[in-house]
């Protein structure tokens, strides 16, 4: 009787997940310390879901995880009947989690660490904003206004940033009703420039590139260089000195911005006395860079 073949196992490495859920984490923990420590002690009612548990909490004194939850569980409900049931599930983890630290977190701080009002806004909204790009970089949402955007840009040719910022300036606008005061309003409006700014500025900067043209004699030596050590393509373009007439190749190649010490390292050691012009580039997509979109 012939043996059977054994089964292969298929081995699934999980530690790039528990990594990017590791990192997702540490951004919900970082954003929910801005509210908790500089935001809500400050009095200031930023943009999104947070924003409306924060204002929840001035007036009702509960803490503001819950709402939080409550209000993203309801939205994430509508979200599944009417986007799928294919609706991400590190956005629920998010919510959770955010949910969890908020509450945690007001436990433990319980006074303002700033007494400053201008100062709390602009850190709680570069802690808040920092910790939602970080979960932007790894493919999660927080939510909130997020899935209404969502839902509204189904049925209606309404982008999805418009719908958040009108939602975010509803949200801060109610919060002149609670307080009775420009000075919040204008806390508040500051929060949300800070945060989209920030969020900007953490998710472009995971993602800049530098495009680097290279003028040497040595060109053969150093794009293979760069090619093995930095796994970067390489283009050699024809070029001539005006001055001097003589024909060389420029190499042209485009690596992340902390890449390009290392480019450099590569060209000083093998020509010191090499042309190196350096450029920062808005956007680079295709392969080892960004996946071209439609």
């Amino acid at each position: 009787m012939p043996k059977l073949a054994p089964k292969l196992k298929t081995q699934i490495n999980i530690w790039p997940h528990i990594k990017s859920y590791a990192i997702t984490t540490f951004g919900l923990f970082i954003h929910a310390l801005g509210w908790t420590a500089f935001l809500i002690p400050g009095e200031i009612v930023g943009g999104g879901i947070s924003g409306v548990a924060a204002a929840v909490f001035y007036a009702t004194g509960i803490p503001a995880g819950y709402p939080y939850l409550a209000i993203n569980a309801v939205l994430i409900i509508v979200a599944i009947k009417m986007l799928g049931a294919s609706f991400g599930i590190k956005t629920i983890y998010s919510v959770i989690m955010v949910s969890f630290f908020l509450t945690l977190q007001q436990k433990f701080i319980t006074a303002p660490i700033i007494s400053e009002g201008f100062m709390s806004t602009v850190l709680g909204g570069l802690l808040g904003g920092a910790g939602v790009g970080i979960v932007f970089t790894q493919g999660g949402s927080t939510g909130g206004t997020d899935v209404i955007a969502m839902i509204i840009n189904k049925y209606r040719n309404v982008s999805p940033g418009k719908v958040i910022l009108y939602c975010d300036i509803i949200i801060i606008g109610s919060s002149y009703f609670l307080f009775q005061s420009m000075e919040k309003l204008v806390y508040g409006f500051v929060t949300m420039g800070v945060v989209a700014y920030t969020i900007d500025l953490v998710l472009n900067g995971s993602k800049q590139s530098i495009q680097i043209m290279i003028f040497s004699q040595k060109y053969d030596e150093i794009a293979e260089k760069i090619n093995a050590q930095i796994h970067r393509g390489i283009t050699l373009l024809d070029g001539e000195g005006w001055h001097t007439k003589k024909h060389i190749k420029v190499i042209v190649t485009i690596v992340r911005k902390n890449e390009a010490p290392m480019v450099h390292s590569i060209v000083n050691a093998i020509d010191p006395k090499a042309f190196i012009s350096q450029g920062q580039v808005m956007g680079v997509f295709g392969e080892g860079f960004e996946k071209i979109r439609g």
